[in-house]
C-alpha cells in the first residue's frame, strides 16, 4: 500500500513499515487519548507526538496525511525547542487503526477500546441522547482508566507477519 492511498477522512493507509515505525514513535514519545478544549465538552480522541526533531514530525505528517505540528512552549535556554505533531476525532482513530497493532505499551489497550467504541458512541451532529450519553461516560471513564503499568519493560512479542 502506498502512503498516497488516502481514505474519506483524509489520512493516508499506512503499509506495515510505516504503520509499525510510527507506532514505536507514539509508544516512545506520544499519547493515545481522549481529550478536550474546554471543560464542558465532550472528549475527542487523540494522538500526540512531541519531540526535539521536527523533521521527524513532519515526516510523520507527510506520512499520515493529517494533524498539525505546533511548538512547545520552551522551558528554560537551556532546552532545545520541542515539537508536537496531534491529530483529533476520527482522522486519530483512522490513525490508530493502521497502527493498533504494532503497539506495544498500555496505549495499544487505549487504541484498541477507542476503536471498539468511539465511532459508535460519537454522533456526527453532536446530540447525545441519555443512553448514549451515559454510555459514553463509561466508555470515557474507562479509556482514561488505562495506565501505564509500574515495570512496561515485559513486552509482549511482536506477531508474527511476514515482512514489516
Amino acid at each position: 500500500m502506498s502512503c498516497l492511498d488516502r481514505d474519506s477522512w483524509g489520512v493516508n493507509r499506512l503499509d506495515c513499515c510505516q504503520a509499525a515505525y510510527i507506532a514505536g514513535l507514539i509508544d516512545a514519545d506520544g499519547t493515545v487519548t481522549l481529550t478536550r478544549r474546554h471543560r464542558n465538552e465532550t472528549r475527542h480522541a487523540a494522538v500526540y507526538l512531541s519531540n526535539t526533531d521536527r523533521q521527524l514530525l513532519e515526516y510523520v505528517l507527510r506520512t499520515v496525511g493529517a494533524g498539525k505540528i505546533t511548538n512547545k512552549r520552551s522551558v528554560g535556554r537551556r532546552h532545545r525547542p520541542s515539537y508536537a505533531y496531534a491529530i483529533t476525532n476520527r482522522q486519530a482513530v483512522r490513525l490508530l487503526a493502521d497502527i493498533e497493532p504494532f503497539l506495544l505499551t498500555y496505549k495499544g489497550d487505549r487504541a484498541r477500546l477507542i476503536l471498539r467504541d468511539y465511532i459508535v458512541l460519537t454522533p456526527r451532529n453532536g446530540h447525545y441522547p441519555a443512553e448514549i450519553k451515559a454510555a459514553r461516560r463509561r466508555f470515557e471513564a474507562a479509556v482514561l482508566a488505562i495506565r501505564p503499568t509500574p515495570c512496561d519493560c515485559a513486552l509482549p512479542a511482536l506477531p508474527e507477519r511476514e515482512h514489516y
